[in-house]
């Protein structure tokens, strides 16, 4: 029987009172995302290491990332996405909590990498909406409000993080006081969730796929090992290559083995699907720019002007920009959502993908002046921000029932990729021609219109991939609920 539940006072009622919980969670993440890079410098201090050894907390972070989402992912799906978040944010907190006492840096390293807790907690948000909004007639539309809305939270809570952080760090003189209010953030929202977020319809008889997640984890883990090789030796070692060949290869059994099970790890059926892959191949080229890119922009607006190029801002004024980028990201979430309604959501993708590339196309030509950049990180920032939380929202309309955290998972963990990928490439590119600059930390102007010609063809190649995907897709339909199913 095909029910749809009109949406009414009662579901606006507590429909708000879920968002409301959710984006309180969103909002610690982008506490999370922007509260340790201002503190950098002192970081490094504390722990007694040299600049250069802080990349590794990130990669090694990005390495986690990339395992732990697709697997919580599907436990969420298997047990509950309620359940599998709280689960989550537990890891996360215990994680930030033994960082604000991490006083080595190995032991820094280990709390930072088990803090990639926090990346399956979107995807997981986004999958808990949708499934509840199966039941309603509008679903898919306010799934797309509500990962809008959480975007708004992300970005907001990164602006907070970045300007909280340097304030307490400077109120309290103490790193260890300093880095507990991350701690204490995730500890609240902990409850937020226990107590407010009703918990999604898991479908019965499920399975873990252990052996085609062992196979997944490892070639992700040999991909990943070797781009974050690549920034530490270059693309000269051996061992670069051998490590992403052999990841590669391990691929093929994984989908041998996928392709055979009733229940596998991740459903290459459902990805293949016309509805499905452009979004999920989309997420791994905006993660070029989207997290490839961030560290290249901030070091080209510092660059003195005495190499030929550069903005020379010093660090306030690379915060003021960031701040301005992250803030049009917020608006390109907000706006997603409308002009999906006049247009299309197929539409609306296009034309957020192709902001990103014309955004970074502008860099091309326009790149001496603050004003320049300035514009073209606004319109590549609302590009980017409609995609962060449209993106999963669309995975989840294509999924069927029971696959919904997989689905959005995957946005993720191919974001991860793009960017791993990307950032490993952008660190050699940089490099060419760095020796006959003016100032010895330079990194060459030929190397960043590498940077943004890549961000702008990847951009643009999603741009062409979205358009197979079909006219009707993505948009709300009546869908099949259990009569004794709670409603929103």
């Amino acid at each position: 029987m095909t029910t749809t539940v009109p949406s009414g006072r009662t579901s606006l009622g507590v429909s708000a009172s879920l968002i409301g919980r959710l984006f309180c969670v969103e909002l610690t993440s982008g506490i999370l995302q922007g509260y340790y890079v201002p503190l950098i410098s002192d970081i490094v201090t504390h722990l007694g290491i040299h600049d250069a050894d802080y990349n590794w907390f990130d990669a090694a972070q990005l390495l986690a990332s990339a395992i732990v989402v697709p697997i919580l992912a599907k436990l969420g799906d298997m047990y509950g996405h309620k359940r599998v978040l709280l689960v989550a944010t537990a890891l996360t907190a215990g994680a930030t909590w033994w960082l604000a006492f991490a006083g080595s840096f190995t032991t820094y390293l280990i709390a930072f990498a088990l803090q990639c807790f926090y990346v399956v907690w979107l995807p997981l948000e986004v999958a808990l909406i949708f499934e509840r909004g199966r039941r309603s007639d509008a679903g898919v539309s306010r799934t797309r409000r509500a990962a809008g809305l959480l975007v708004v939270a992300l970005e907001t809570g990164a602006i907070a993080g970045a300007l909280l952080s340097g304030i307490l760090f400077t109120a309290t003189g103490s790193l260890p006081a300093t880095l507990a209010l991350p701690a204490v953030c995730v500890t609240l929202v902990f409850f937020a969730i226990l107590f407010g977020v009703p918990e999604s319809e898991p479908l019965p008889g499920r399975r873990l796929d252990s052996t085609g997640f062992a196979v997944l984890a490892v070639a992700l883990l040999l991909v990943t090992g070797g781009l974050t090789l690549m920034r530490a030796q270059g693309p000269g070692s051996v061992w670069v290559w051998l490590l992403i060949a052999l990841g590669v290869l391990a691929f093929l059994p994984f989908g041998l083995i996928e392709l055979r099970k009733d229940d596998p790890a991740i459903d290459l059926r459902v990805m293949r699907k016309p509805a499905m892959w452009p979004v999920i191949t989309t997420a791994g080229l905006i993660g070029i720019s989207l997290l490839g890119a961030q560290a290249p922009l901030s070091t080209f607006a510092g660059t003195d002007p005495a190499n030929g190029y550069g903005l020379g801002l010093a660090a306030s004024g690379r915060s003021l920009l960031i701040g301005v980028y992250l803030i049009s990201m917020i608006v390109g979430a907000l706006l997603f959502p409308l002009v999906s309604n006049w247009t299309s959501p197929r539409w609306a993708l296009i034309i957020a993908a192709a902001l990103v590339g014309v955004g970074y196309l502008l860099f091309l030509p326009f790149h001496a002046q603050t004003l320049q950049v300035l514009v073209n990180m606004l319109i590549a920032g609302l590009g980017s921000g409609a995609l962060v939380g449209a993106l999963p929202a669309a995975a989840a309309a294509a999924a069927p029932r029971g696959q919904t955290g997989v689905a959005t998972g995957m946005t993720n963990t191919t974001k991860t990729i793009g960017g791993s990928i990307a950032s490993a490439i952008f660190g050699v590119v940089l490099l060419t021609g760095a020796s006959e600059t003016v100032t010895s930390t330079a990194a060459s102007l030929t190397g960043y219109i590498a940077v943004w010609l890549i961000c702008a063809l990847g951009a643009f190649a999603a741009v062409a991939l979205l358009f197979f995907v079909p006219k009707a897709a993505l948009v709300d339909a009546p869908v099949e609920s259990p009569a004794a199913s709670p409603v929103i």
